[in-house]
């Protein structure tokens, strides 16, 4: 199924696009969750409120890219799910990567929408300035959760690269948000 008919089923509110959905997007929806989530039940868990975000967003929300909206409710969702156990003093293992991007983006609590909303723009306008490969590196890194070693192997080249790129491109990204007139 195209993702333009599921996402026309989706406003009509045809729940036999569901299974459409499971069957198209919940293998790789999955794989990012368990990025996150050590355990299988919590990354099934993170899809299924997926699901539930999808098909609670879609009205009034019409994605452009099925995929990558998607991506965003699952990543938000297995997040959701890091704090949730860490809060409650469950055993979870942190997400190191925030600790990688700690120094470059700002963490104030209460943060207004504007400023975030900067922050995005700002950062979509760094993208825009790596190379490919480079953008490839940081968004499996920081977007996807990939380890290093996948995303050497993915993009040919060796983990000492990857490391060496993204620590590199951490330091790009500070320097720009400075420029941008974003605080760190």
């Amino acid at each position: 199924m195209e993702d333009t008919e599921i996402i026309n089923a989706l406003l009509r509110r045809d729940d036999s696009v569901l299974k459409a959905l499971e069957e198209q997007y919940g293998p790789r929806l999955y794989r990012l969750a368990r990025r996150f989530l050590r355990s299988r039940e919590d990354a099934e868990e993170a899809v299924n409120d997926t699901w539930l975000s999808a098909w609670n967003t879609i009205p009034p929300q019409k994605p452009r890219n099925l995929s990558a909206y998607l991506s965003r409710l699952c990543r938000f969702a297995a997040l959701s799910k890091v704090d949730w156990l860490t809060a409650q003093k469950r055993s979870a293992t942190v997400v190191e990567l925030t600790k990688e991007l700690e120094e470059c983006i700002p963490d104030r609590l209460g943060e207004r929408e504007v400023e975030v909303r900067a922050i995005g723009e700002a950062l979509n306008g760094f993208l825009r300035t790596l190379s490919e490969e480079k953008r490839a590196m940081f968004l499996r890194r920081y977007w996807y959760g990939d380890p290093v070693r996948d995303i050497a192997a993915r993009l040919g080249v060796g983990e000492s690269k990857v490391k060496t790129t993204l620590y590199r491109c951490r330091e790009e990204l500070k320097t720009y948000l400075e420029k941008e007139g974003i605080s760190l």
